[in-house]
């Protein structure tokens, strides 16, 4: 089966006038965040930000993109840095799912809330998503023959996969991690992923569909390298002056998509459409 994906997106000033997303009764809404875990104020004004939203947009689950938490992690830190800047949304019961950046201690993935359930990679489904979360810090043989036997099983019309480290970006300070992209690459194409979500350059930008899969660097929700973008011809929208954290809705074949700064101005928004192609013999 091949399926193709097609974007239909808001151009920056377009998206600052933007419809809000459709919030269909029985879609899958869930938050995005990346490099997030600093501590600092940015960090707290982006939770109110997100619960705020949440009151019109009622997502019940949040991707955590890696980074989660920066220096010193303590039972006290992972207070500072994760419980009290979402402690709104954790009160009302949202769920977080976190992957490891280069900056978490590996024994991260034991904390509760970040319900990784002490693994390095996992999956799980909500609706008609799979969701397939990598560690991107240690691509080893066993982890890529664990993600091509997941795909490979997998029956859910949307296959969703986030990680650490982008495979595009074009952030100046790391930028495309090309040998990351030469051993997963093959297999989203394969396999037909939907949508891969990263950090790791601390830059909101969205790729334009590579090989048919649209690609999104979300990782300045906490962290911020202002001005640090480089766009290229492969750039389908960037922001780079402020925090941002993404909300999306996923109804039928649709996923809608909506970037939003910590002052609460939309950055990037549009709809991807899923759609599979005639069977060929």
């Amino acid at each position: 089966m091949v399926v193709l994906l097609v974007v239909v997106a808001a151009s920056l000033l377009a998206a600052q006038q933007a419809a809000p997303l459709p919030t269909r009764p029985e879609s899958l809404k869930f938050a995005v965040i990346g490099d997030t875990g600093t501590g600092a104020p940015p960090q707290f004004d982006v939770g109110s930000r997100m619960a705020e939203a949440r009151r019109t947009f009622p997502f019940e689950m949040v991707i955590m993109l890696g980074d989660n938490i920066y220096g010193s992690q303590t039972p006290q830190d992972f207070v500072m840095k994760f419980q009290r800047p979402y402690a709104p949304l954790l009160t009302a019961g949202v769920v977080f799912y976190a992957t490891l950046g280069n900056h978490d201690a590996p024994a991260n993935r034991f904390y509760p809330g970040f319900n990784m359930g002490g693994h390095r990679y996992y999956t799980y489904t909500r609706k008609d998503v799979q969701f397939f979360v990598l560690d991107s810090n240690a691509m080893d043989p066993q982890q890529l023959a664990w993600l091509d036997n997941a795909l490979k099983q997998s029956i859910t019309p949307w296959k969703i996969c986030y990680f650490h480290h982008p495979l595009y970006s074009n952030g100046g300070r790391h930028g495309s991690e090309v040998e990351l992209r030469v051993v997963l690459e093959p297999l989203f194409v394969k396999y037909g992923v939907s949508v891969v979500y990263s950090g790791h350059d601390h830059i909101y930008e969205r790729i334009k569909p590579q090989k048919g899969i649209p690609y999104f660097v979300n990782g300045s929700s906490g962290a911020l390298r202002a001005g640090d973008t480089r766009p290229s011809a492969m750039t389908a929208a960037y922001f780079d002056r402020d925090q941002v954290f993404s909300l999306a809705e996923i109804d039928g074949d649709d996923l809608f998509f909506q970037a939003i700064s910590r002052t609460g101005r939309t950055v990037d928004s549009g709809v991807i459409h899923r759609q599979t192609a005639p069977q060929t013999r």
